[in-house]
């Protein structure tokens, strides 16, 4: 045993596999070395001793990974959310990100904007695990990984590539593009704790063939995984067409050059609308899904169909997209993609049948997704079983309840629908307590 080994005590939820959930109260789960020995009713003889934190009636829940998000949009999340039904998804582009990921030049806005982020997602969310895009701009960049290696978190930050179609001095050249991420990738490879740098091309329309082909050699040299934006739109889809029409489908313009998980792991956001070919191809590549409800609604782009990734052995994270998402809880985006379902089943499967059987995520299901789904793209990370890097985040329902003894199934649903900051308790990420409410 080690001398850093200490146990929580509470109510323990966790999903050992996608459709179970359970729930060990008044239980302990233990890390040692910064990783979980497991959840047992009783110490083991072997941890007689140790320190033990007890949380009584609080929940103890593993860290949630967020697998797509746009830290430069956090200051203007909420604005622009396809109210005005004759506007454009691109107006908002125009309008709100281009704009604002432009003000990150300025080291000094940088620095505030990214430091309210970084504090917001410590102690206001569950999340402990992060693949984040922030922009073109490398020295912002650094000091993005900077604020998040010193909060505590464990994440990938991607610099963004862009070489085309872009606005507000955020479009750099080909060759600037591939320096600078050379440079950065050197710069930030071991120095930011916990934070590690991603290849981060926008998406096709913004990169040309040959932005492509520099980053997936980079790839392969420094053996770095890669996350981008697919088949998010069906606009989008109709402009890669047009870009590159030689290709069948528009992962293949992400896999002809190496950057769809045919050497390292590739994370997709969205994949709302994949074609038989791009589903198949996804079922053949290193390539997890970023499920982002929110964003794909706020954004009219429809609902991705997850229940068949899963089926056919796709991987699967949920991801907030701030800002294309208003909120940085995942547990918002639980329930988002919960609703979601719903819906997709109600419009594709049930073809007006009253007594048709159920098809839709469930509670056990999408928080399987928001921790040990999302958290095979970190390792084994995500869940409280044996060898797992140990991250836990508690939760306070207390200010919840009602006058009714609710069962602990009951209480869990109500804090996942319920949740606020004042319900984030406190924090572990990688064996070491980075927040406790005051």
């Amino acid at each position: 045993m080690g001398n850093d080994a200490y146990a929580l005590k509470g109510i323990i939820v966790c999903t050992p596999d996608f459709n179970t959930i359970e729930y060990h109260e008044n239980e302990y789960v233990i890390c040692e070395n910064r990783k979980s020995r497991g959840v047992f009713k009783e110490l083991p003889k072997e941890y007689e001793g140790i320190p033990v934190i007890d949380y009584k009636d609080k929940f103890i829940i593993p860290g949630m990974c967020d697998m797509h998000l746009h830290a430069p949009q956090y200051g203007f999340r909420g604005i622009g959310m396809l109210l005005d039904s004759d506007s454009e998804w691109e107006t908002w582009f125009d309008t709100y990100s281009f704009p604002e990921e432009s003000r990150y030049f300025d080291l000094t806005y940088a620095d505030k904007a990214y430091g309210r982020f970084v504090d917001d997602l410590l102690t206001n969310t569950t999340t402990t695990r992060a693949c984040v895009f922030a922009t073109i701009h490398r020295p912002a960049t650094e000091l993005l990984m900077r604020k998040m290696a010193d909060a505590g978190f464990s994440a990938y930050v991607g610099k963004l590539n862009m070489d085309r179609n872009s606005r507000y001095g955020l479009q750099e050249t080909t060759k600037e593009s591939l320096t600078e991420t050379k440079r950065w990738i050197e710069e930030t490879m071991n120095g930011y704790g916990a934070i590690k740098p991603i290849l981060t091309p926008r998406y096709t329309p913004t990169c040309t063939d040959e932005c492509m082909e520099g980053l997936g050699k980079l790839s392969v040299w420094y053996h770095l995984p890669v996350q981008s934006h697919l088949s998010e739109g069906l606009d989008e889809i109709e402009w890669v067409k047009k870009l590159k029409p030689q290709i069948s489908c528009y992962g293949e313009a992400y896999d002809q050059y190496g950057l769809l998980g045919s050497s390292e792991p590739s994370l997709m956001a969205h994949v709302v609308h994949p074609t038989d070919v791009e589903f198949e191809l996804l079922t053949r590549r290193n390539v997890m899904v970023a499920h982002c409800p929110q964003s794909n609604m706020n954004a009219a782009g429809g609902v991705a169909p997850i229940l068949d990734m899963v089926g056919a052995g796709i991987k699967v994270g949920l991801g907030t997209d701030m800002a294309g998402g208003c909120n940085l809880s995942l547990m918002r985006a639980m329930t988002d993609a919960i609703q979601a379902s719903k819906l997709r089943w109600v419009y594709t499967k049930r073809n007006g049948d009253p007594f048709a059987k159920k098809q839709f995520l469930t509670v056990a299901n999408a928080f399987y997704l928001a921790t040990k789904g999302g958290g095979t793209f970190f390792g084994n990370v995500g869940s409280f079983e044996k060898d797992y890097e140990f991250d836990a985040v508690v939760l306070d329902d207390a200010p919840l309840a009602d006058f009714i003894l609710r069962s602990v199934s009951d209480r869990f649903q109500r804090v996942l629908w319920r949740h606020n900051e004042d319900t984030i308790h406190a924090k572990y990420i990688q064996g070491k307590e980075v927040y406790l409410k005051k």
